[in-house]
Protein backbone atom coordinates (compact mmCIF):
# COMPACT_ATOMS: atom_id res chain seq x y z
CA UNK A 1 0.00 0.00 0.00
CA UNK A 2 2.57 1.92 0.57
CA UNK A 3 4.46 1.56 -2.30
CA UNK A 4 1.54 2.20 -4.44
CA UNK A 5 0.82 5.74 -2.43
CA UNK A 6 4.63 6.72 -2.97
CA UNK A 7 4.54 5.68 -7.04
CA UNK A 8 1.17 7.90 -7.26
CA UNK A 9 2.88 10.67 -5.58
CA UNK A 10 5.99 10.60 -7.88
CA UNK A 11 3.83 10.36 -10.98
CA UNK A 12 1.53 13.36 -10.05
CA UNK A 13 5.11 15.28 -8.56
CA UNK A 14 6.74 14.29 -12.14
CA UNK A 15 3.71 15.23 -14.22
CA UNK A 16 3.99 18.91 -12.17
CA UNK A 17 7.65 19.26 -12.42
CA UNK A 18 7.17 18.50 -16.16
CA UNK A 19 4.60 21.40 -16.29
CA UNK A 20 6.26 23.67 -14.38
CA UNK A 21 9.36 23.75 -15.82
CA UNK A 22 7.23 24.04 -19.50
CA UNK A 23 6.02 27.17 -17.85
CA UNK A 24 8.94 28.39 -16.96
CA UNK A 25 10.22 28.13 -20.61
CA UNK A 26 7.64 29.79 -21.63
CA UNK A 27 7.81 32.44 -18.96
CA UNK A 28 11.53 32.92 -19.85
CA UNK A 29 11.02 33.02 -23.57
CA UNK A 30 8.59 35.82 -23.30
CA UNK A 31 10.68 38.18 -20.50
CA UNK A 32 13.49 37.76 -22.40
CA UNK A 33 11.33 39.30 -25.81
CA UNK A 34 10.79 41.57 -23.28
CA UNK A 35 13.46 42.47 -22.19
CA UNK A 36 15.39 42.78 -25.63
CA UNK A 37 12.05 44.66 -27.10
CA UNK A 38 12.96 47.30 -24.49
CA UNK A 39 16.44 47.71 -24.70
CA UNK A 40 15.52 47.68 -28.30
CA UNK A 41 13.01 50.98 -27.20
CA UNK A 42 15.44 52.47 -25.22
CA UNK A 43 18.55 52.30 -27.71
CA UNK A 44 15.60 53.61 -30.55
CA UNK A 45 14.54 56.38 -28.37
CA UNK A 46 17.93 57.52 -27.11
CA UNK A 47 18.86 57.40 -30.77
CA UNK A 48 15.76 59.07 -32.35
CA UNK A 49 16.19 61.88 -29.43
CA UNK A 50 19.66 62.95 -30.30
CA UNK A 51 18.79 62.89 -34.31
CA UNK A 52 15.86 64.86 -33.84
CA UNK A 53 17.87 67.17 -31.67
CA UNK A 54 20.17 67.78 -33.56
CA UNK A 55 17.76 68.15 -36.94
CA UNK A 56 16.16 71.34 -34.52
CA UNK A 57 19.38 72.68 -34.20
CA UNK A 58 20.42 72.64 -37.78
CA UNK A 59 16.63 73.45 -39.10
CA UNK A 60 16.26 76.43 -36.57
CA UNK A 61 20.04 77.69 -37.28
CA UNK A 62 19.44 78.38 -40.78
CA UNK A 63 16.16 80.73 -40.41
CA UNK A 64 16.96 84.42 -40.68
CA UNK A 65 15.69 86.14 -38.00
CA UNK A 66 15.36 83.28 -35.49
CA UNK A 67 16.96 84.23 -32.24
CA UNK A 68 19.72 81.50 -31.73
CA UNK A 69 19.29 82.23 -27.84
CA UNK A 70 15.92 79.62 -28.78
CA UNK A 71 17.82 77.01 -30.25
CA UNK A 72 19.31 75.31 -27.68
CA UNK A 73 16.44 75.18 -25.42
CA UNK A 74 14.30 73.64 -27.89
CA UNK A 75 16.63 71.21 -28.96
CA UNK A 76 17.00 69.81 -25.76
CA UNK A 77 13.15 69.99 -25.06
CA UNK A 78 12.74 67.98 -28.35
CA UNK A 79 15.24 65.27 -26.71
CA UNK A 80 14.28 65.29 -23.20
CA UNK A 81 10.48 64.49 -24.45
CA UNK A 82 11.61 61.70 -27.00
CA UNK A 83 13.22 59.86 -23.80
CA UNK A 84 10.19 60.51 -21.84
CA UNK A 85 7.74 58.68 -24.48
CA UNK A 86 10.67 56.26 -24.83
CA UNK A 87 10.59 55.99 -21.08
CA UNK A 88 6.78 55.55 -20.82
CA UNK A 89 6.96 52.69 -23.90
CA UNK A 90 9.08 50.51 -21.64
CA UNK A 91 7.62 50.48 -19.08
CA UNK A 92 4.18 49.54 -21.00
CA UNK A 93 6.28 46.51 -22.48
CA UNK A 94 6.39 44.88 -19.23
CA UNK A 95 2.78 45.65 -18.08
CA UNK A 96 2.89 48.08 -16.07
CA UNK A 97 0.01 51.32 -16.38
CA UNK A 98 1.34 54.02 -17.40
CA UNK A 99 -1.26 56.18 -14.80
CA UNK A 100 0.09 54.60 -12.18
CA UNK A 101 3.56 55.41 -13.67
CA UNK A 102 2.66 58.83 -14.29
CA UNK A 103 1.66 59.27 -10.80
CA UNK A 104 4.60 57.67 -8.89
CA UNK A 105 6.80 59.99 -11.09
CA UNK A 106 5.19 63.05 -9.73
CA UNK A 107 5.48 62.16 -6.52
CA UNK A 108 8.93 61.49 -7.02
CA UNK A 109 9.30 64.82 -8.97
CA UNK A 110 8.00 66.62 -5.86
CA UNK A 111 10.30 64.93 -3.23
CA UNK A 112 13.47 65.16 -6.06
CA UNK A 113 12.43 68.62 -6.61
CA UNK A 114 12.90 69.53 -2.74
CA UNK A 115 16.21 67.98 -2.39
CA UNK A 116 17.07 69.61 -5.52
CA UNK A 117 15.80 73.70 -5.30
CA UNK A 118 18.90 74.70 -6.58
CA UNK A 119 19.32 72.84 -9.69
CA UNK A 120 14.85 73.56 -10.57
CA UNK A 121 16.43 77.13 -9.57
CA UNK A 122 19.05 76.83 -12.31
CA UNK A 123 15.50 75.46 -14.94
CA UNK A 124 13.39 78.05 -13.54
CA UNK A 125 16.31 81.22 -14.15
CA UNK A 126 16.87 79.64 -17.86
CA UNK A 127 13.12 79.75 -18.87
CA UNK A 128 13.14 83.34 -17.12
CA UNK A 129 16.07 84.34 -19.34
CA UNK A 130 14.60 83.03 -22.59
CA UNK A 131 11.37 84.13 -22.14
CA UNK A 132 12.69 87.90 -20.96
CA UNK A 133 15.58 87.24 -23.13
CA UNK A 134 18.04 90.02 -21.63
CA UNK A 135 20.99 88.60 -24.26
CA UNK A 136 21.34 86.53 -27.46
CA UNK A 137 24.07 84.43 -28.52
CA UNK A 138 27.09 86.43 -29.07
CA UNK A 139 26.21 89.39 -26.69
CA UNK A 140 28.87 90.48 -24.48
CA UNK A 141 27.66 90.60 -21.19
CA UNK A 142 28.52 91.20 -18.08
CA UNK A 143 26.44 89.35 -14.53
CA UNK A 144 27.96 90.07 -10.95
CA UNK A 145 31.55 89.46 -11.56
CA UNK A 146 31.13 86.92 -14.61
CA UNK A 147 31.75 88.66 -18.27
CA UNK A 148 31.93 87.10 -21.66
CA UNK A 149 30.23 86.32 -24.65
CA UNK A 150 27.50 83.93 -24.54
CA UNK A 151 27.08 80.64 -26.77
CA UNK A 152 24.10 79.00 -25.42
CA UNK A 153 21.76 79.00 -22.65
CA UNK A 154 20.50 75.48 -21.74
CA UNK A 155 18.33 74.51 -19.00
CA UNK A 156 20.79 74.39 -16.08
CA UNK A 157 23.54 76.02 -17.29
CA UNK A 158 25.13 78.87 -20.07
CA UNK A 159 28.06 78.58 -21.91
CA UNK A 160 30.34 81.45 -22.18
CA UNK A 161 33.77 82.56 -23.40
CA UNK A 162 35.96 85.37 -22.00
CA UNK A 163 37.91 88.22 -23.52
CA UNK A 164 41.06 86.36 -22.38
CA UNK A 165 39.89 83.17 -24.75
CA UNK A 166 38.69 81.10 -21.43
CA UNK A 167 35.17 78.99 -21.84
CA UNK A 168 33.32 78.72 -18.56
CA UNK A 169 29.86 77.58 -17.71
CA UNK A 170 27.94 79.68 -15.75
CA UNK A 171 24.71 78.54 -13.39
CA UNK A 172 21.25 80.15 -14.90
CA UNK A 173 20.62 81.69 -11.07
CA UNK A 174 23.88 83.43 -10.74
CA UNK A 175 23.05 85.28 -13.99
CA UNK A 176 19.26 85.42 -13.53
CA UNK A 177 20.36 86.75 -9.77
CA UNK A 178 22.72 89.60 -10.45
CA UNK A 179 22.28 93.29 -12.76
CA UNK A 180 23.06 91.62 -16.31
CA UNK A 181 24.97 94.50 -18.49
CA UNK A 182 24.31 94.07 -21.88
CA UNK A 183 27.32 95.77 -23.77
CA UNK A 184 26.43 94.34 -27.49
CA UNK A 185 22.73 95.40 -27.18
CA UNK A 186 22.77 98.82 -28.55
CA UNK A 187 24.55 100.02 -31.52
CA UNK A 188 26.23 102.98 -29.89
CA UNK A 189 28.40 103.70 -26.91
CA UNK A 190 29.68 106.93 -25.36
CA UNK A 191 33.16 106.98 -24.28
CA UNK A 192 34.47 109.33 -21.27
CA UNK A 193 37.85 110.16 -20.50
CA UNK A 194 39.00 112.45 -17.50
CA UNK A 195 42.42 115.09 -18.35
CA UNK A 196 43.99 116.87 -15.38
CA UNK A 197 45.51 120.20 -16.19
CA UNK A 198 47.55 122.63 -14.57
CA UNK A 199 45.80 125.73 -12.77
CA UNK A 200 48.20 128.18 -14.40
CA UNK A 201 47.07 126.39 -17.99
CA UNK A 202 44.92 128.25 -20.08
CA UNK A 203 41.41 126.11 -19.71
CA UNK A 204 40.41 127.53 -23.15
CA UNK A 205 42.83 126.37 -25.08
CA UNK A 206 43.35 123.54 -23.78
CA UNK A 207 39.54 122.35 -24.57
CA UNK A 208 40.28 124.07 -27.81
CA UNK A 209 43.17 121.53 -28.43
CA UNK A 210 41.41 118.39 -27.42
CA UNK A 211 38.10 119.50 -29.00
CA UNK A 212 40.21 119.73 -32.61
CA UNK A 213 41.61 116.29 -31.67
CA UNK A 214 38.07 114.97 -31.53
CA UNK A 215 36.50 116.39 -34.59
CA UNK A 216 39.36 115.71 -36.76
CA UNK A 217 39.00 111.94 -35.54
CA UNK A 218 36.29 109.99 -38.36
CA UNK A 219 35.09 107.63 -35.80
CA UNK A 220 33.54 110.43 -33.23
CA UNK A 221 30.10 111.21 -33.73
CA UNK A 222 28.85 114.53 -34.68
CA UNK A 223 25.92 113.95 -33.23
CA UNK A 224 25.29 113.87 -30.37
CA UNK A 225 28.50 116.26 -30.87
CA UNK A 226 31.27 115.65 -28.59
CA UNK A 227 31.60 117.38 -24.86
CA UNK A 228 34.61 118.94 -23.08
CA UNK A 229 34.00 120.05 -19.70
CA UNK A 230 35.32 121.34 -16.51
CA UNK A 231 34.48 118.46 -14.32
CA UNK A 232 36.04 119.19 -11.32
CA UNK A 233 38.69 121.64 -9.24
CA UNK A 234 41.08 118.81 -7.92
CA UNK A 235 43.60 118.97 -5.27
CA UNK A 236 46.90 119.73 -7.91
CA UNK A 237 45.01 120.13 -10.88
CA UNK A 238 41.55 121.19 -13.29
CA UNK A 239 39.89 118.42 -14.05
CA UNK A 240 38.86 118.74 -17.80
CA UNK A 241 36.46 115.48 -18.96
CA UNK A 242 35.61 114.54 -22.62
CA UNK A 243 32.68 112.72 -23.81
CA UNK A 244 32.32 111.25 -27.44
CA UNK A 245 29.68 108.74 -28.79
CA UNK A 246 31.36 106.16 -31.28
CA UNK A 247 29.85 103.04 -32.68
CA UNK A 248 29.99 99.65 -30.91
CA UNK A 249 32.60 98.08 -32.58
CA UNK A 250 35.13 101.26 -32.93
CA UNK A 251 34.57 101.66 -28.79
CA UNK A 252 38.33 99.96 -27.47
CA UNK A 253 40.09 101.09 -30.39
CA UNK A 254 39.04 104.80 -29.82
CA UNK A 255 39.55 104.64 -26.36
CA UNK A 256 43.06 103.78 -26.64
CA UNK A 257 43.26 106.27 -29.68
CA UNK A 258 42.40 109.36 -28.12
CA UNK A 259 44.38 108.48 -24.50
CA UNK A 260 47.52 108.46 -26.17
CA UNK A 261 46.78 111.44 -28.83
CA UNK A 262 45.67 113.78 -26.06
CA UNK A 263 48.75 113.41 -24.15
CA UNK A 264 51.02 114.20 -27.05
CA UNK A 265 48.36 117.09 -28.35
CA UNK A 266 48.38 118.65 -24.74
CA UNK A 267 52.26 118.66 -24.77
CA UNK A 268 52.87 119.96 -28.24
CA UNK A 269 50.30 122.91 -26.85
CA UNK A 270 52.53 123.54 -24.23
CA UNK A 271 50.03 122.94 -21.77
CA UNK A 272 50.98 120.40 -18.60
CA UNK A 273 49.35 117.45 -17.22
CA UNK A 274 50.37 117.78 -13.32
CA UNK A 275 50.96 115.00 -10.82
CA UNK A 276 50.00 115.31 -7.02
CA UNK A 277 52.77 117.13 -4.74
CA UNK A 278 53.14 116.55 -1.20
CA UNK A 279 54.26 119.25 0.93
CA UNK A 280 56.44 118.73 4.43
CA UNK A 281 55.72 121.21 7.27
CA UNK A 282 58.06 120.23 10.43
CA UNK A 283 57.82 122.22 13.60
CA UNK A 284 60.25 124.66 15.17
CA UNK A 285 60.99 121.69 17.57
CA UNK A 286 61.70 119.18 15.00
CA UNK A 287 63.79 121.22 13.42
CA UNK A 288 65.97 122.12 16.22
CA UNK A 289 66.47 118.33 17.07
CA UNK A 290 67.48 117.94 13.42
CA UNK A 291 70.02 120.31 13.57
CA UNK A 292 71.56 119.24 16.69
CA UNK A 293 71.90 116.04 15.57
CA UNK A 294 73.01 116.91 12.26
CA UNK A 295 75.97 119.07 14.14
CA UNK A 296 76.89 116.15 16.21
CA UNK A 297 77.68 114.00 12.67
CA UNK A 298 79.31 117.31 10.81
CA UNK A 299 81.78 117.31 14.16
CA UNK A 300 82.64 114.07 14.01
CA UNK A 301 83.06 113.93 10.13
CA UNK A 302 85.34 116.89 10.98
CA UNK A 303 87.26 114.94 13.09
CA UNK A 304 87.61 111.92 10.36
CA UNK A 305 88.86 114.39 8.32
CA UNK A 306 91.65 115.70 10.45
CA UNK A 307 92.82 112.28 11.34
CA UNK A 308 92.99 111.20 7.49
CA UNK A 309 94.81 114.55 6.70
CA UNK A 310 97.35 114.11 9.19
CA UNK A 311 97.83 110.52 8.54
CA UNK A 312 98.31 112.00 4.76
CA UNK A 313 100.59 114.00 5.50
CA UNK A 314 102.51 111.53 7.69
CA UNK A 315 102.94 109.36 4.85
CA UNK A 316 103.90 111.88 2.02
CA UNK A 317 106.34 114.41 3.97
CA UNK A 318 106.47 115.93 0.90
CA UNK A 319 103.24 116.98 0.29
CA UNK A 320 102.60 118.08 3.80
CA UNK A 321 103.39 122.09 2.87
CA UNK A 322 101.03 122.17 0.30
CA UNK A 323 97.89 120.55 2.29
CA UNK A 324 98.11 122.61 5.33
CA UNK A 325 95.75 125.34 3.91
CA UNK A 326 93.77 122.74 2.65
CA UNK A 327 93.26 120.73 5.27
CA UNK A 328 92.53 123.87 7.71
CA UNK A 329 89.86 124.95 5.21
CA UNK A 330 88.33 121.34 5.09
CA UNK A 331 88.25 121.06 8.69
CA UNK A 332 86.03 124.39 8.72
CA UNK A 333 83.70 123.45 5.98
CA UNK A 334 79.84 123.20 7.04
CA UNK A 335 77.97 120.90 6.39
CA UNK A 336 74.15 120.75 4.92
CA UNK A 337 71.73 120.50 8.03
CA UNK A 338 68.30 118.53 6.72
CA UNK A 339 65.65 120.60 7.50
Amino acid sequence: MTSLVETVTAKVQGADLAQLAEVAAEKTVSLSIQVGLACLILIGGYLLARIASGAVRSKFAGIKGMDQTLVPILAQSVQYGIIFITLIMTLSNFGIETTSIIAVLGAAGLAIGLALQGTLQNVAAGIMLLVIRPFRKGDFIEAGNISGTVEETGFFITRMHTAQGLYITVPNSMIWSNIITNYSRLPRRRFDLQVGIAYEADIDKARDVIMKLLLDDARVHRSPEPLVVVRALGASSVDLELRVWTDRGSYWELNFDITRKVKLALDEAGISIPYPHQQLVLSPEVIEALSKQGKVLSSNDDDRDADSTENATKDKPDAGKGSGKAGSKKRGRPRNIPA
